[in-house]
């Protein structure tokens, strides 16, 4: 490897703190390189890798983190940059992901990757770095100090919830502008400690919050999925949509959120503890991805009654499914 390579990360966004943390991660240990950071939402990561077009692949690092690319055209093209000497790295852990390489997609020609389940992307990414560091004898102590911002990051995004602050550092991170948000992780000290623009994101997270809830009261659209047994909750929010259905979570047995945030246009999928829809799965038929217990996708919902288009687009996918499976 060459030691001079210019850097890039493409890592999920916006405001994924997982997707922020990798990109964390690798802006420290590559901190004698050139870097950039790119955060590219799921609709927009093909033309972000197909738009990648170094001069010089053979002086290029592509990490591509905490995402993955739908199209074959971008597979083609990843290869061809490798093909002119780009070093290609992916680190994803989402369960789309994993199965579209099951299924022979996303065959790009890694210099290496990992994709796994068990952990955040952040995690697997500073783990698989931790270890270079190890095999090489490299002295990386500004990589080895994230330690405490990734278990963060891995409890939030997998939604384990054990690690104290890691749900409020996530929501002062979406309150932020994004680039704001990567520098402010990027300049965090091993105790997270906040600094000025995250404690003030912090401070308007609980106005944002009471707002959004109003927005998400007023819409609130309800549909029985009987096939299914389920009962699909949707509604329009401004940002937030994982605290939304968290405080509603109790109220409904067997539910399915689906949330539209019209801060950035997604529609983000959650359940009840007593239910076991795979959500990635319902979030992949949309366009999307992500776990079983929280997903996403980015679908033209129009308005004006967006909450009553997305519970009736999710009961009939639902309800679709249940038919396949009953065949």
């Amino acid at each position: 490897m060459k030691s001079g390579r210019r850097v890039t990360v493409v890592s999920h966004g916006p405001n994924c703190l997982d997707g922020l943390t990798c990109a964390v991660v690798a802006a420290r240990y590559f901190a004698r390189r050139p870097l950039e950071a790119i955060f590219s939402s799921n609709r927009a990561i093909d033309e972000i890798l197909q738009n990648f077009n170094p001069d010089q692949p053979s002086d290029e690092e592509l990490w591509i983190t905490d995402i993955s690319w739908r199209s074959d055209k971008t597979t083609d093209h990843l290869n061809e940059l490798v093909d002119h000497g780009l070093e290609l790295y992916w680190v994803d852990h989402h369960k789309t992901a994993l199965e579209a390489r099951e299924h022979g997609r996303l065959q790009a020609r890694f210099t290496d990757f990992i994709l796994d389940m068990k952990y955040s992307a952040s995690r697997l990414l500073f783990e698989y770095l931790s270890r270079r560091i190890a095999a090489r004898g490299e002295s990386r102590p500004g990589l080895l100090a994230l330690r405490n911002l990734v278990m963060t990051a891995d409890d939030v995004d997998r939604w384990v919830l054990q690690v104290d602050g890691s749900r409020e550092l996530a929501l002062a991170v979406r309150a932020m502008d994004q680039r704001e948000a990567y520098r402010a992780l990027l300049a965090m000290d091993s105790s997270l400690t906040y600094g000025i623009e995250l404690s003030r994101a912090r401070d308007r997270v609980e106005r944002e919050l009471q707002a959004t809830l109003l927005l998400a009261t007023a819409t609130r659209s309800i549909r029985q999925v009987h096939a299914r047994d389920l009962t699909v909750i949707a509604a329009e929010c401004d940002g937030y949509a994982g605290e939304i259905a968290d405080r509603w979570r109790e109220r409904y047995k067997r539910g399915v959120f689906t949330l539209y945030d019209r801060r950035g246009g997604g529609i983000s999928f959650r359940r009840t503890p007593d239910c076991s829809v795979d959500l990635s799965r319902l979030a992949n038929a949309f366009g999307g991805g992500g776990h079983e217990a929280a997903a996403g996708c980015e679908v033209e919902v129009p308005g004006p009654n967006r909450a009553v288009t997305l519970m009736n687009m999710v009961a009939e996918a639902l309800e679709r499914e249940a038919d396949t499976e009953a065949t």
